[in-house]
């Protein structure tokens, strides 16, 4: 004999509960007739009786349009942790493993639904799959039918080998395969999840991942990576080739990426680059962000943006967020609507910074040479070099003139808020090496055409 659980009785409920009325109905109706044929007066609804109905009625439709409710895809749009979302029934854990031989020169694509994909390098040509798998069901019996209907497989054909967790062969029910894959490191991996964590390390290979509602993780890399990310988080470092972001993105922290770095989409948290070697872009609805590489570390989040060490050349078009940049070197153009800009110059090439509302400054080296024409509409200008000409009026501050025989050209430009041109230390520093040019792309990730920056 089955046992009844709480989300069969609810089901009964939603679908019969007018039952409940009607039977109420029959026993008051009972009772009446009963009272007129004793001569006594019939007994009346009451308060009680009053409640009951409202009750029983307002827990009907409640329990009705909740029946109606597909809460396994609502837990899935919500991001509920697995673990709190078995509200019914009871959970039921399976293990199995799968092995056999990889084709040499072969790729992997995974495909999982529901559940943690784990890729890892293997010793030998083999592909072995280790196999963790939670069922949901009503009892031990029904749990062993939807294991049996969810048996992950592996096809292969010629050097295309796919592995399926095959998590929607239980219909409706909830059931999470979690997968760890070990497979030969110079194999190229393809994985498409749509809620899970997936985490691969130590391949010399390109790695793809399409990944909604989790955590990606991806560590020493030699090849390219591309994510294509909805509601998810990713972490990557030690990245020998280019790596490419696109979605709506969680928290992003990349770090140690030899190749270019291109971002493109809504960042709903932070983003984090520590020592990209080649070009940088970032674009979504709020940013527009391009420079040649990045030495140091650059933290964005909604409000601000910090970077130091960032080789230019440097453009830069955002609103409402404070940006502060150190050590940049080479050309910059700054960009900002409501926010202070701090930017601290160590080998100066032409700049031109416009703000609508918010302070301004500027420290350049001290010995720097180099013309300037800056302009601040309800603001004042101030500057440490004393060969500026400096004219702060009631309706426009203006400073303009040529340092150290002049060089590159700054232009400064602020609608609401001061102007500040500082000097530097005197301290001699070494520029940076020049990045190097781009090399041609290979056809795995082909070069994109210049997209046009965002509206800002």
């Amino acid at each position: 004999m089955g046992v009844l659980h709480w989300q069969g009785l609810g089901h009964l409920f939603a679908r019969f509960w007018p039952l409940l009325l009607i039977i109420w109905g029959v026993i008051k109706l009972i009772e009446y007739q009963q009272a007129q044929r004793e001569g006594v007066r019939p007994p009346g609804i009451g308060v009680g009786g009053v409640f009951l109905v409202i009750f029983i009625v307002s827990a009907g439709l409640i329990a009705t349009q909740a029946n109606r409710v597909n809460w396994h895809a609502l837990g899935d749009e919500l991001n509920i942790d697995d673990g709190d979302f078995n509200l019914f029934g009871e959970t039921f854990d399976y293990n199995d493993e799968l092995s056999q031989a990889f084709p040499a020169g072969g790729n992997l694509k995974v495909v999982n639904d529901h559940g943690a994909v784990n890729v890892t390098a293997s010793d030998d040509n083999q592909i072995k799959v280790v196999i963790r798998k939670r069922v949901g069901a009503d009892n031990q019996q029904d749990a062993d039918k939807y294991n049996l209907s969810t048996k992950p497989q592996i096809t292969v054909s010629d050097r295309n080998v796919v592995l399926n967790a095959n998590t929607e062969g239980a219909g409706d029910r909830r059931v999470i395969t979690d997968l760890d894959v070990s497979i030969p490191r110079k194999a190229p991996v393809v994985v498409s999840s749509r809620r899970g964590d997936v985490n691969i390390t130590a391949r010399d290979a390109d790695v793809e991942i399409s990944g909604q509602h989790g955590d990606v993780a991806i560590t020493d890399i030699n090849g390219h990576v591309t994510l294509n990310l909805e509601r998810s988080s990713a972490r990557a470092e030690r990245i020998s080739g280019d790596l490419s972001i696109e979605g709506r993105a969680n928290d992003v922290t990349l770090s140690d990426v030899k190749g270019a770095v291109r971002l493109n989409g809504e960042f709903m948290e932070s983003v984090k680059l520590s020592k990209i070697g080649k070009a940088v872009s970032f674009k979504s609805s709020r940013t527009d962000m391009e420079f040649s590489r990045l030495d140091g570390d650059l933290d964005l989040d909604s409000g601000d943006l910090h970077a130091n060490s960032v080789i230019g050349p440097v453009r830069l078009v955002t609103r409402s967020k404070d940006i502060r940049l150190d050590d940049v070197s080479g050309d910059v153009h700054l960009e900002d609507e409501n926010g202070s800009i701090e930017l601290r110059v160590n080998s100066l090439g032409n700049v031109k910074v416009q703000n609508r509302k918010g302070d301004i400054e500027i420290t350049l080296p001290a010995k720097a040479a180099f013309s300037l024409d800056a302009r601040s509409r309800e603001g004042e200008v101030n500057s440490d070099f004393s060969e500026l000409k400096v004219d702060n009026g009631d309706h426009q501050a203006i400073a303009t003139g040529t340092v150290g025989g002049g060089g590159p050209h700054l232009q400064v430009a602020n609608e609401h808020g001061n102007i500040e041109i500082r000097k530097g230390s005197a301290v001699a520093t070494t520029p940076p090496v020049p990045p190097p040019s781009s090399p041609k792309p290979p056809k795995s990730l082909p070069k994109a055409k210049p997209e046009e920056p965002t509206d800002n």
